[in-house]
């Protein structure tokens, strides 16, 4: 079954996947670099994958997470935001999927206006 994303075709093809499936591979991808500095690249990250007991990162770890969100999504994806809106224990507990549903949402909600100036 393939799913479709829920944003135009032309705007896949212009930058990061914003489909479910799409994201969580992007962030995977990112979350593996930032492992590789841990010797952890090949940990297995699944939207069930916790940062905190799974992949054990540290808040630096989530501020440079942030930034690469940053680079890959521009400001329409905003981590730190997120991350503000959670008490302590729903950090702690916080999941790839939870994050990868963030990242779609916000994909799929602010306008792509922002390049340009």
């Amino acid at each position: 079954m393939t799913l479709t994303p829920a944003t135009p075709a032309t705007e896949q093809s212009d930058g990061p996947a914003t489909s479910p499936e799409g994201v969580l591979a992007e962030i995977s991808r990112l979350l593996r670099e930032l492992l590789a500095e841990y010797a952890l690249e090949d940990a297995e990250i699944t939207r069930d994958t916790s940062f905190h007991d799974d992949l054990e990162l540290e808040s630096v770890d989530l501020v440079t997470l942030s930034g690469a969100l940053r680079d890959t999504y521009g400001d329409r994806v905003n981590f730190a935001e997120f991350i503000a809106d959670l008490e302590l224990d729903e950090i702690i507990a916080l999941t790839v999927g939870q994050l990868v549903d963030h990242v779609v949402t916000s994909l799929n909600t602010v306008p792509a206006e922002t390049t340009g100036s």
